[in-house]
């Protein structure tokens, strides 16, 4: 008796080709593992009894039923995983706002009222060293000497107020810190605090970016560190 592949399809569900309206989003082209079990077993009922099908030809089929299937059930474990991370990420993204962090950066909103503190990269000794701080309009307001500094990071603290000892009004301030090497003026960066004020979680594979006060949109993996 002849197997129409038409029909067994047309019974477990699955199209041909031709559209059916329906209101699953899955692509009823593709082949799932209930129709391909069904066609194997509807091929075994029906096949030639003076012509069985070759022992080879079924172990073939039975490994492609186990790869379907072994296939959708990976799907279904990274999309478990995915989920997961999701919500490891947004449990994660709430903690994180309204902390300080450290970030490379030559901007930070400061607030006069109270110290701040920030770092300079130092990429080799150095004899002498200087930061810069200048606001929003780009007048020099204060000049922190930093001195002599082996290589690594050099801590500074700015108190707020200008060269002339009065207090600095809050807002958006810049930090440029500066060497000299074998005579020539020499750029560091800086480290500087900053505000979690929202933080967007990123998209499958896609990074976390934290909105900082001051700065703007950061990626998490630019922080160096994560403050109280």
């Amino acid at each position: 008796m002849a197997v129409n592949v038409n029909d067994v399809l047309a019974n477990s569900g699955v199209s041909n080709g031709t559209k059916k309206p329906t209101s699953e989003p899955t692509d009823k082209n593709a082949l799932g593992k209930d129709a391909f079990l069904q066609l194997l077993v509807t091929q075994m009922q029906h096949q030639n009894p003076l012509d069985p099908q070759d022992n080879g030809e079924f172990v073939a089929q039975l490994a492609q039923f186990s790869s379907l299937e072994g296939i959708q059930t990976l799907n279904e474990s990274v999309n478990a995983i995915t989920g997961s991370l999701g919500s490891s990420q947004a449990l994660q993204a709430s903690s994180l706002v309204g902390r300080s962090v450290i970030v490379q950066n030559d901007k930070a909103l400061v607030d006069p009222t109270k110290s701040f503190n920030g770092q300079v990269v130092v990429p080799q000794n150095i004899e002498s060293g200087k930061v810069t701080i200048k606001d929003k309009d780009g007048n020099v307001v204060k000049t922190i000497q930093l001195g002599e500094q082996k290589k690594g990071t050099a801590d500074f603290i700015w108190d707020g107020t200008n060269d002339k000892g009065e207090k600095v009004a809050a807002g958006n301030y810049t930090f440029t810190a500066t060497t000299t090497v074998d005579g020539k003026a020499q750029e560091m960066y800086t480290l500087l605090p900053a505000t979690v004020t929202s933080v967007t979680v990123g998209g499958t594979g896609g990074e976390m970016m934290l909105n900082l006060a001051g700065i703007g949109k950061v990626g998490i993996s630019k922080v160096q560190t994560i403050g109280i």
